[in-house]
Parts: C-alpha cells; structure tokens; sequence
C-alpha cells in the first residue's frame, strides 16, 4: 500500500510529497498522523534537512480534507478531526527550516491553509485556490481565518472566505499570496529549488533564527519584536558558522557552513 505523505531528500532539501492523488490529495487521518510524523523528523535533523519543498502528486496540490471520511464521523469526532490538522500545520509553521509550497494543481480548504501555514508560495498558473468551506456549511478551521488576514489583509481575506471564491494564480499572485506564478510544472520546481539554493548558501542558524524573530515579532508590537531580534542574535554569536564568515571573509573565499 502506498503511503499517503512522502519523505524524500536531496541534498539539504527536504521534499513532502502528499500521495494520494486519485483523491486529490484530501486530507484523511492517516495522511494527518504521517504527516505529523515526518515534520516531526524534519524538526529534530535540522543540520540535515534546512529547507523543506512542499508539492502534491498527481493533478492537485491538496483539495482540502476528505469529505467521505468526514461524513462518517461523529460531531466529537470532527471536533478531534479538525484539532489535529490545526496541531500538525502549526507545527509545520513553527519548523525552523524555511518551507515552501509547490503548488501543482488545486489548493482548497485545508489544502490551502497548508499552502498558508508556510513560509513560500509558489504556483502553476493553471491552479486554481481558495477557502471554500462555508460554502460547506464550516468556516475553515486549520488556521486560514488567522493566517491569510495577516497575509493580504482584513479585508480582502473576508472577501475570500465569506464568499467560498475559487481565484486564479494571477488573482492570487496579485493579492500577495504567492511569491510567484510558474507556466508549468518543470518550471515550478525551477522556482522552488531556486528559491532553496539562494537559502541554502547561508548559515543555516542563522536563517532559522532570522525567520524565527520575524514570525514571533510579527504578533507583537515593536518594541517586543525588537526584543526578540536581539535575542536571536544572542543565539548565533557563539556559533562556529559565525567565526566561519569572519574567517572566510578575512580570507577572501566562500565560507562552509555546517550548521554549528
């Protein structure tokens, strides 16, 4: 049996590949609890993996959560159901490896909110997104309230959710949910590899601590978010990596980082 989430590395890259495309993608518990797994993986080897690719088999990218197991639980069970996919996509936004989400086909309900709860986006142009669950009589409840205001604002994000509207990547890509469009999926992977080698070259502490202050300075005020700043910097001043760029600029070459 196939497994419905996939792990596989290159490099430093790490790729989640979600593997159930005869269904789209949807979100069932067992795609929930490996995914949970395999964050949690990712989490504990960041000196291995430091940047972690997002993309979907098949045709869609996720189309939400999976609505014929939905239908067979009990309210109790929903109620677990949609607390577990709100666990595993925080804890894929709390990652310290940058993540981006290839997006090769539809992105829908929970599938977008998985798009949201990363760092990057990146998509085909012939993809089509949206939060669309109160068309289905829900609000979406993986984070996509919270998330896409803080992304294209109040208002456009209620113009989105209150009307289940499906946009297109250009209408995406304008609003400020994407980072870019790609014409095809060759491309996309161009884009997001792209994106990950121009990460990659950095001190990978360093870029976890800088993504970290800017998250966590996001939902304070300023003086907070300055507090915050500095004590990431604190983290890195011990660090090898550091003493490596002095060195390496004393000496006029690349340095090599190791993630120390």
């Amino acid at each position: 049996m196939n497994k419905p989430v996939l792990l596989e590395q290159q490099g430093h890259i790490g790729y989640i590949r979600l593997n159930r495309p005869k269904d789209l993608n949807a979100i069932n518990d067992s795609m929930l609890a490996l995914l949970g797994e395999i964050l949690e993986t990712i989490e504990r080897h960041p000196r291995d993996i430091r940047v972690v690719i997002i993309e979907g088999e098949g045709r869609a990218f996720c189309a939400g959560a999976d609505l014929k197991e939905r239908r067979l639980l009990v309210e109790s069970q929903i109620r677990g159901s949609v607390m577990k996919i709100r666990e595993v996509l925080n804890a894929l936004e709390r990652l310290p490896q940058p993540t981006i989400a290839a997006i090769n086909g539809y992105a829908f309900g929970g599938g977008l909110e998985l798009a949201l709860a990363c760092d990057f986006r990146y998509s085909i142009r012939a993809a089509k997104m949206g939060l669309t669950e109160v068309s289905l009589g829900i609000i979406p409840g993986a984070g996509g309230t919270q998330r896409l205001p803080r992304l294209i604002g109040a208002a456009k994000a209620k113009e989105l959710i209150l009307t289940a509207r499906k946009i297109t990547t250009e209408q995406a890509y304008a609003l400020g949910l994407l980072n870019g469009v790609a014409e095809d999926l060759q491309q996309l992977k161009e884009i997001s590899e792209r994106l990950a080698a121009e990460i990659l070259v950095n001190a990978p502490l360093a870029v976890y601590q800088a993504k970290y202050a800017i998250d966590k300075g996001l939902n304070s005020d300023l003086q907070t978010g300055m507090d915050v700043e500095f004590k990431a910097y604190e983290a890195i001043i011990p660090t090898k990596d550091r003493l490596e760029a002095l060195e390496a600029f004393r000496d006029k070459r690349t340095p090599r980082f190791n993630g120390e």
